[in-house]
This record gives structure tokens, sequence and C-alpha cells, in this order.
């Protein structure tokens, strides 16, 4: 089903590191202001904290990203998102959203990206999506089935995640509910978020398919871009 676009290596250089600490000092700091901070009653924040200690994040610039978040600091977190929709060489369907403290610099920027591509209007591609909600989770034992747990916990549809964890999908409203219930049944929750799922997914020949994954590397790598969801197959 495929839900966001990840690169599937990442440079293990300086410049990309600094480039994955900003997005999750972001998401950080923007979980802390809508939900307060302490993780222990705040999900997101749990969770973002939880991904920023996977990728070895300093334990000050954590704290640090949590304080700006919740306004303990001179300098607040003025962060919004932005979308983003156009199309990726080959005419794929691309959706990326931002979060971004100043507009004037993301546009320009996101402008520029596009030009191997095509930048549409608000709505151009999105009808070509579902919006929806996704939890990858790892299950408490190796025998409890996926099937069984998406029912009980009210997701609509899963599929195999990485790791042995399992993607599930969820209305956009009942991200919460669900993810919650599979967490009660023992499930550990590693991410949760809103998405956007191709409706039409297109296979591309490999030459065709590097030049989109280029394409979506170049922007990946720009600092307000947090997320892509693209209609490209698996």
């Amino acid at each position: 089903m495929g839900a966001q676009w990840k690169q599937k290596s990442r440079e293990q250089g300086a410049a990309a590191k600094g480039r994955l600490f900003t997005k999750l000092a972001k998401e950080i700091s923007v979980a802390a202001k809508s939900g307060g901070a302490d993780p222990g009653m705040n999900p997101r924040l749990r969770l973002a904290i939880e991904q920023a200690k996977k990728a070895s994040m300093t334990r000050d610039t954590l704290e640090r990203a949590i304080k700006k978040g919740a306004g303990l600091l001179d300098e607040a977190a003025n962060y919004e998102v932005v979308t983003y929709e156009g199309f990726a060489p080959h005419n794929v369907a691309v959706i990326v959203e931002c979060l971004t403290d100043n507009k004037n610099r993301t546009a320009p920027n996101m402008r520029v990206l596009f030009r191997k591509g095509q930048l549409g209007a608000s709505g151009s591609v999105a009808w070509d999506f579902n919006r929806c909600g996704a939890i990858e989770a790892a299950p408490p034992s190796a025998d409890v089935d996926p099937e069984e747990a998406a029912i009980e916990a009210g997701a609509q549809e899963l599929e195999a995640g990485d790791d042995g964890q399992t993607r599930f999908f969820t209305e956009p409203t009942e991200l919460d509910a669900v993810s919650r219930a599979l967490g009660t049944a023992g499930w550990t929750i590693h991410s949760q978020k809103l998405v956007y799922v191709p409706k039409n997914p297109v296979a591309l020949e490999p030459d065709a398919r590097a030049e989109v994954e280029a394409f979506l590397i170049a922007v990946d790598e720009d600092d307000d871009v947090q997320d892509i969801f693209v209609a490209l197959a698996e």
C-alpha cells in the first residue's frame, strides 16, 4: 500500500546527520508546543524523543528542542505546516510537507527543487491520494496475528513494515484511538502520523525510477521538508 517515501540509505556524513537532527528537533518542538513538555502525557512528543534517541541526538539538543517548543526559552518555536503538490519526473505525483518558520524562504526553495518536475497548485494531486493515519508498531511476540490485532484495535488496513513491524492504517480521526488500543494490547508503537497514501501508484523502468529517486532525494535534503509522499509503486 505504501505511505511515505524514505531514503533507503542515507549518507553518513556530518551534513546528512545535521539535516536529520534538524528535522527531528522541529518535530520535538512542535510536539511539545501542541501537547506539553511531559512525554508521559504527550504521545507525539514521546515518539519524537524515541526517534531522536535512535538517531543518537545528544541530550542537550533534545532538551533544548523540548524547551523551545514549550516556550521555556527566549527563542520560541513558531513552525507551521506548509504543503506543496506537484509532479516528479515522468509525471509521478508528489506531496511534500514542510515544517517552517519562514515561508518566504521555503516557497522559493521548493520552486527551485521542482524545476526537474512540476510544482502544482493546491489540490492538483491531492485528489489522487487518500488521507489517513499510519501507525508503525512491533508485536508483543512473534505468534501474535497482526490481522486480528488490526480488527480488535479498529484499524482499516495493514501491511508488513520494516524489521518485523506492521504498518496499520486508520481513518484520520481514529489515529490516536487505534494507537492507544494497540499499545494496550502490548504492541510497541514506533511512529504514528497522518499520511497521504497514493490511490494509483505507478511502476517505472529502472532508469526512470532512478530519475524520480534523485529528485526525491534532492527535495528531502531541504531542511524545511519533513515528509514526502509519492505515487510510486514499491
